[in-house]
């Protein structure tokens, strides 16, 4: 007896035809994005900017923003990635009604709406603190290095900036002499009028370079300038020193091995796991309780330090509360940022140095640091041993960056410019927290 399969007729037509939504399962992240979109968030701010009357109309805000949503919580960021699963897959037809907006248009909204789409991070907060989702006894504080769109190769020296520009202009200098002289002798043999003189690639690439190295080491020497002023007023504000050697007054130049880059200048060369890359220092605090984010930030400094007293009021602006208590790595320790915590009476657990095989020795950085404030801090560590709330921190806040930037694949940024880059980021810290949202509505229906 022959074996039976059942009818596969792809041609085959509906006799009704069906609703894409049937198509999507039910309680799928799709369906919960979307209706987030549409009921919950307030897009006041994207649909203030559509006032021309004229033209045809364009595709809805709200699917728009339900596009870009949905994409990062499924790890898809690129624009023409984006316009692609609107045409291919049936969850993006379930966000989109089956409309298809091309990339340009993708990008387009992103460009144009950057500060709306970076403010719906803090409502996506609130919807997860309706939920219960937030209680704030203990936040853990952390940055990662994410790369730039930008080769670190393409970054070139304040030294070798003003040494390539002295090459440059003998290089085009000698050029321009040997034309004239070729010129002059063209002249005598073929006679004036005939030509041949045209300048060579070689010559219009390196006046753009020049251009550009000239460009870059003028912003190198307005940042330090702007710098030095800055710090200058700093030591003017700070009380008489005691009787030694004052401090040297801030130079206004910049250091011979100050870098710009010139694809991503916001961007700089940090360090990160033992090698260096152009990249950006992305912030989140993170809620133990269920791993949500309540704050972030982005910044183009390798150091974290500070970033703590803003993330701890952009925690109590999204959440309207202050957390009980706060760990952090020793990247944030320093008397103010100690200072800060106990004036705002929030409890902190803040590493202050590294241990060697956790043992701490006379001339580790965590026994340097013998400061009134950060002595206390490491009492306060030491007392609880390895049952202190510190340990927190490696079970709430890693996690999280392990899974934006591993199962949802930001390794590196798709966006240029730190402005950019902070939309990019609290995309991405929303979409975690709406996949947050999602599980806690599927397990209390």
């Amino acid at each position: 007896m022959e074996k039976s399969f059942r009818a596969w007729v792809p041609e085959q037509g509906w006799l009704f035809p069906p609703s894409v939504l049937d198509l999507v399962p039910e309680g799928h992240a799709a369906h919960v994005v979307r209706e987030i979109v549409r009921q919950e968030l307030d897009l006041s701010a994207v649909y203030a900017s559509y006032v021309e009357g004229r033209g045809g109309p364009p595709y809805h805000p709200a699917m728009m923003t339900a596009v870009l949503l949905y994409g990062y919580t499924q790890g898809i960021r690129s624009s023409r990635r984006l316009a692609r699963a609107c045409e291919e897959r049936v969850d993006f037809m379930a966000v989109t009604g089956m409309q298809r907006p091309d990339h340009d248009t993708v990008n387009e909204f992103r460009r144009r709406h950057a500060a709306a789409l970076e403010g719906l991070f803090a409502q996506v907060v609130r919807l997860c603190a309706e939920a219960g989702l937030v209680s704030l006894g203990h936040v853990s504080l952390d940055g990662t290095k994410i790369k730039a769109n930008a080769s670190k190769h393409k970054a070139m020296s304040y030294d070798r900036m003003k040494k390539s520009e002295e090459e440059l202009r003998a290089q085009i200098r000698k050029y321009f002499e040997e034309s004239a002289a070729n010129d002059e002798a063209e002249d005598a043999e073929f006679g004036k009028g005939r030509r041949g003189d045209e300048q060579p690639e070689w010559v219009k690439n390196k006046k753009e370079r020049l251009a550009r190295i000239r460009a870059a080491r003028i912003a190198l020497e307005k940042e330090a300038a702007e710098k030095a002023r800055a710090e200058a007023a700093k030591q003017a504000e700070r009380p008489p020193c005691a009787p030694g050697r004052k401090p040297a007054p801030p130079s206004p130049t910049p250091g011979g091995s100050a870098q710009r880059n010139f694809t991503d200048p916001e961007s700089r060369v940090m360090r990160a796991k033992g090698t260096f890359e152009q990249s950006y220092n992305a912030h989140a605090a993170v809620d133990s309780g269920r791993q949500v984010i309540v704050a972030c930030e982005v910044t183009n400094q390798q150091n974290d330090g500070a970033t703590l007293v803003p993330m701890l009021e952009q925690v109590k602006r999204n959440c309207g509360k202050k957390p009980t208590e706060l760990s952090a790595d020793a990247g944030y320790c320093s008397e103010d940022n100690l200072r800060a915590l106990r004036s705002r009476r929030i409890r902190g657990y803040v590493a202050t140095g590294r241990q060697t095989h956790g043992t701490a020795s006379p001339t580790s950085g965590e026994e340097r640091n013998r400061r009134p404030l950060a002595a206390a801090m490491r009492a306060r560590l030491r007392r609880g041993g390895h049952r202190s709330r510190y340990r927190l921190r490696k079970v709430t806040v890693e996690p999280v960056f392990g899974q934006i930037k591993e199962c949802r694949g930001l390794r590196q940024f798709l966006l240029r410019g730190l402005a950019k880059v902070r939309t990019e980021w609290s995309l991405a810290c929303s979409a975690h927290n709406l996949l947050k949202l999602l599980g806690a509505r599927l397990a209390c229906p």
